[in-house]
């Protein structure tokens, strides 16, 4: 027996067929999602394991295949609702679950009641991050992100831990409070409606200023250098990008509004009262 389409039955109101999804998916953008599920998956692996360098990094990686799915679906015009479903789907494993498991394991343990209810607040915060976005996913511009994406949240996490790991100081008790702060402040950035740019709009393929050729040269031989500076540098360079912006928009705005001039004052006729009638 062949099955059909659900159908929801409300009384008093019509009947209501779902539609049925289009045969096939897209393979290419939707493997590279499944690889970033993998890697957030792996990472949380690693965590239980008490490899947290290895879990930082796989955090890293999951980004990277984020990058490249929507990357790639934009490029070869494969874009579904099933992939963006699908895609908030894996970033909720890799960028809210696997990081907040890495930083209670790693840092806010000794917190107790405190750590995890830290952790749970960063997963919570991320999944409000991710339902808005598919949400205004069709009415806010593609320039700007409203909220500090969760992939970026999670960088700032992992590029956190592994700077740590970089200079030795993976044992600190410094990592407590630190790390304690970075989570509520990227949970609090990413449910804000704090503007962060995109990126959507950077066409890689065109002609830009040779000075920019220049300096990606410049970023790309200090990554190879010595690469977790740069990883937690340039994360948390995006993630202060949004604060210092809107501030700078609101002390611009404050200095437009002092500097023009007052509107004229309303000139009102003056009305001379009438002589008295002779009698």
């Amino acid at each position: 027996m062949n099955e059909g389409p659900d159908i929801h039955i409300v009384p008093g109101r019509r009947r209501h067929r779902i539609p049925p999804l289009r045969r096939g998916v897209y393979v290419l953008p939707n493997l590279f999602t499944s690889a970033g599920l993998f890697a957030g998956f792996y990472s949380i692996i690693a965590t239980l394991g008490h490899q947290y360098r290895i879990a930082a990094i796989m955090i890293l990686v999951a980004q990277l295949c984020d990058s490249l799915d929507g990357r790639i679906a934009r490029l070869t015009r494969s874009s579904s609702g099933f992939g963006v479903q699908y895609d908030s789907l894996a970033d909720l494993v890799a960028f809210g679950v696997a990081p907040g498991i890495l930083v209670y394991q790693w840092a806010l343990r000794p917190w107790g009641r405190w750590g995890w209810l830290a952790a749970s607040l960063y997963v919570t915060c991320g999944a409000l991050r991710l339902a808005r976005f598919n949400v205004q996913i069709g009415t806010v511009e593609k320039r700007h992100f409203v909220g500090l994406p969760i992939p970026a949240a999670a960088d700032v996490i992992a590029a956190t831990v592994l700077l740590f790991y970089r200079f030795g100081f993976e044992g600190d008790t410094t990592k407590h409070i630190s790390m304690l702060l970075v989570i509520y402040a990227v949970a609090a950035l990413m449910v804000s409606e704090i503007r962060y740019f995109s990126f959507k709009e950077i066409r890689v393929h065109q002609r830009h200023p040779f000075q920019t050729l220049l300096g990606c040269i410049l970023v790309l031989m200090l990554t190879i250098g010595d690469p977790m500076p740069m990883l937690f540098l340039g994360s948390m360079t995006y993630a202060l990008s949004g604060p210092v912006g809107l501030a700078l928009r609101t002390l611009d705005h404050r200095r437009r509004r002092g500097a023009s001039p007052p509107p004229p004052a309303s000139v009102h006729p003056v009305v001379l009262d009438k002589p008295a009638p002779r009698r």
